[in-house]
C-alpha cells in the first residue's frame, strides 16, 4: 500500500499557480502524469521567465499589502460566490490569513472575478477557479493566468472538506509557497495531505452541494469542464 505521501504527489500542471494531484486511484494516476508530461515543454520555456519575474511579483505584492490591501475588517468576512450552478457561501478567515483575505476582498470589491470560470476539476477532491484567462473561448492558457502578483504565505488553518486555498506554482519555483494573487481552489473531499503546504483562507458555510455538482460535471483531459461552470458574480453578505 501506498503512503499519503506517495498516493497524493504534487505536480504543477500550469505556468503560473495550477497544481494537479495523483489521488491514489491508478488510472487517475496515470491521467494525471500524462497530462503533467505534456505540459512539461511548456513549463521548462516559461520557468526561467517565472524565477525572473518573481521577486517583481512579490515586491508588487507587498507594495500592494501596505497600502489599499492592509490586513483590515472593512466589509463583511462573508462572500457568495454565484456561479452559473448555484450560489457557494464562504466564510473568510482574516485572523488566520489577513493579507489573503485583504487580497481576496479587494479582487471581489472590483469585479474581478466576474466571468471567470471554475476551469478545473478533479471529483472527490477540489474544484480550482479565479484565472482571469478562462474569460475567454481559449482553453490552452486557462490556469497561467493571475492580476500579476504573488500573496506571501500564510500556511495556518488546515483543509477539511468545503475549506478555500490558495493555488500556487509548485517549491521547486515558488520555495516560499506564496500563492496566486487570485487563484483558489475549494476542497470537495479528503486534503488533509496539503495541510502546511498551501495557505487556507476560508470555508464554505452554504452551498458545499453546489461545489460538489460542480466536480461532477463532464471535463476534458485536462479537467476542465467542457461546458463552462462560470462565476457570475462575488458578493459581500450584508
Amino acid at each position: 500500500m501506498r503512503s499519503n505521501a506517495l498516493k497524493i504527489m504534487l505536480l504543477t500542471a500550469f505556468t503560473l499557480s495550477f497544481f494537479a494531484f495523483v489521488c491514489g486511484d491508478s488510472k487517475k494516476d496515470t491521467d494525471i502524469q500524462n497530462q503533467t508530461q505534456q505540459q512539461t515543454q511548456t513549463q521548462q520555456q516559461t520557468q526561467n521567465t517565472q524565477t525572473q519575474n518573481t521577486q517583481t511579483k512579490t515586491d508588487s505584492m507587498t507594495t500592494k499589502t501596505d497600502s489599499t490591501d492592509a490586513p483590515t475588517t472593512e466589509g463583511s468576512n462573508i462572500v457568495v460566490l454565484k456561479t452559473s450552478m448555484g450560489d457557494i457561501e464562504i466564510e473568510l478567515f482574516e485572523k488566520e490569513a489577513p493579507q489573503h483575505v485583504a487580497n481576496f476582498k479587494k479582487l471581489v470589491k472590483s469585479g474581478f472575478y466576474e466571468g471567470t470560470t471554475f476551469h478545473r476539476v478533479i471529483p472527490g477532491f477540489m474544484i480550482q477557479g479565479g484565472d482571469p484567462n478562462s474569460k475567454d473561448s481559449d482553453r490552452s492558457n486557462d490556469g497561467q493566468g493571475g492580476p500579476g502578483y504573488t500573496v506571501p504565505a500564510e500556511i495556518n488553518a488546515k483543509h477539511v472538506k468545503g475549506s478555500l486555498a490558495g493555488a500556487r506554482m509548485g517549491d521547486q519555483v515558488n520555495p516560499k509557497r506564496e500563492s496566486s494573487g487570485s487563484q483558489f481552489y475549494i476542497v470537495t473531499g479528503e486534503a488533509s495531505h496539503l495541510d502546511g503546504q498551501y495557505t487556507v483562507y476560508g470555508k464554505v458555510t452554504k452551498g458545499l452541494d453546489i461545489a460538489l455538482k460542480i466536480e461532477n460535471v463532464k471535463r476534458d483531459a485536462m479537467d476542465n469542464p467542457i461546458d463552462k461552470v462560470t462565476i457570475k458574480k462575488v458578493e459581500f453578505k450584508k
